[in-house]
């Protein structure tokens, strides 16, 4: 599975972006499509994720500001997030994998900048 994170870019306090991922390959075995994001001297954390259902499960920060949303066929996910604060700045990985007990496939990362 080869995954491509696209969307990022600097943006205003309030503003919004969408973020998408262009998956490829054996994408049939996926189970759970996921965002991450990494701040400077922080550890990656989870974002937002898609589970077999559809479940859709938001990190508290983010909860009715951000949602995410794919493909039926899994090859794009996405991520739109409205109403941006400072703290959301990081740089956003996209991650698919087939059950929560492995680390999965991670996409380049793409850098979100909240700033005025």
């Amino acid at each position: 599975v080869q995954l491509q994170a696209s969307g990022g870019g600097l943006v205003q306090p309030r503003g919004s972006l969408r973020l998408s991922c262009a998956a490829s390959g054996s994408l049939f075995r996926i189970n759970l499509m996921g965002w991450y994001r990494q701040a400077p001297g922080k550890e990656r954390e989870l974002v937002a994720l898609i589970r077999s259902g559809p479940r859709k499960d938001y990190a508290d920060s983010v909860k009715g500001r951000f949602t995410i949303s794919g493909d039926y066929d899994k090859s794009t996910l996405y991520l739109q997030m409205n109403s941006l604060k400072p703290e959301d700045t990081g740089v956003y990985f996209c991650n698919y994998k087939v059950n929560s007990h492995v680390p999965g496939y991670w996409g380049q990362g793409t850098q979100v900048t909240v700033s005025s």
